[in-house]
């Protein structure tokens, strides 16, 4: 199972990354939101779901690891493939899907290509409890982090320390100083537990 795939992007469309890592270019499908992310980077890491089928391998990518899980909740709701669940993500940003699951916004979700009254109703009831349960989602908006603070949230995670702790930590340390580096994020953090 591949969970990350981290290189130099060699070709970039609104559907697809090529990411090339020590000489093997991977094509990895992105949504929108992606894309536009990674419209003036030269490098990228990104989250990885490989759907292995009987005629190919396919490879979709994510900023987040809570995106891709956003992604996995999709796709396990009867009808929602996992392009469908694709073309959710690149309609809507994970914060304002969540926000329509946990609000029971089926408009919302109605005016997305490809899905109807009847799968927008099936997404709420099958991923309102569900939702909840993702990492940093709030009831609100979900913050959204910047590179350095996901690398040294993950980091932190790495080395033992509670991810809803080390984020509120990071938070903070971002707050402050937004251009902080994510050794410089690491080290503040480390001093603050």
């Amino acid at each position: 199972m591949i969970d990350y795939i981290k290189g130099e992007i060699t070709e970039l469309t609104p559907a697809i990354s090529v990411v090339e890592t020590n000489g093997i270019g991977f094509s990895i499908n992105i949504t929108l939101s992606t894309y536009s992310e990674l419209l003036n980077s030269k490098h990228c890491k990104l989250y990885i779901y490989e759907a292995i089928r009987e005629d190919a391998h396919v490879l979709y990518g994510f900023l987040s690891k809570s995106e891709r899980e956003l992604f996995l909740l999709l796709i396990s709701v009867s009808g929602v493939g996992a392009n469908t669940a694709r073309m959710i993500l690149s309609s809507l940003s994970a914060a304002e899907l969540q926000e329509a699951i946990a609000n029971e916004n089926f408009t919302l979700l109605k005016n997305i290509k490809g899905i109807g009254l009847k799968t927008a109703q099936r997404i709420v009831v099958d991923l309102k409890d569900k939702i909840r349960k993702i990492e940093g989602f709030e009831s609100t908006k979900t913050p959204v982090y910047n590179t350095a603070q996901n690398e040294a949230l993950s980091a932190l995670t790495t080395l033992g320390f509670q991810q809803t702790a080390s984020q509120k930590i990071l938070e903070k340390i971002f707050k402050e100083n937004p251009s902080t580096s994510v050794e410089q994020a690491i080290k503040l953090a480390l001093k603050m537990f």
